[in-house]
């Protein structure tokens, strides 16, 4: 499996940006796609996720109501669109994934196994 994530940067507060995760190795749509980020020093954080069979979403505290997560009809890309970014987004960014028939654990955030390289995303 293997997931690579595009999209990182600079960006102004209150400005958007769109993460790309592209996936390949998974036979079918039944696994949850995630985000997460983390700034040195701190503990890695869930961000978004999606269980690409249904499209259920799940989202952090801390970006409900400015971050979407979203995916393409070939199931094998997500986004995750960031809205009225704040200083405090700044991190970096990794796409993650792991196979599963219960689209609720999409938001156990321990629970993903697979992982991209990571983007740094960087508002000021």
């Amino acid at each position: 499996v293997q997931l690579v994530e595009s999209g990182g940067g600079s960006a102004r507060a209150g400005t958007s940006l769109t993460l790309t995760c592209v996936t390949s190795g998974y036979t079918d749509d039944g696994h949850c796609m995630g985000w997460f980020r983390q700034v040195p020093g701190k503990q890695r954080e869930g961000v978004a996720a999606i269980y690409l069979r249904s499209g259920s979403t799940y989202y952090g505290d801390s970006v409900k109501g400015r971050f979407t997560i979203s995916q393409d009809n070939a199931k094998n890309t997500v986004f995750l669109q960031m809205d009225s970014l704040k200083p405090e987004d700044t991190a970096m960014y990794y796409c993650a994934a792991f196979g599963t028939v219960r689209s609720y654990l999409c938001g156990s955030w321990s629970r993903y196994r697979d992982w991209g390289q990571g983007t740094q995303v960087t508002v000021s």
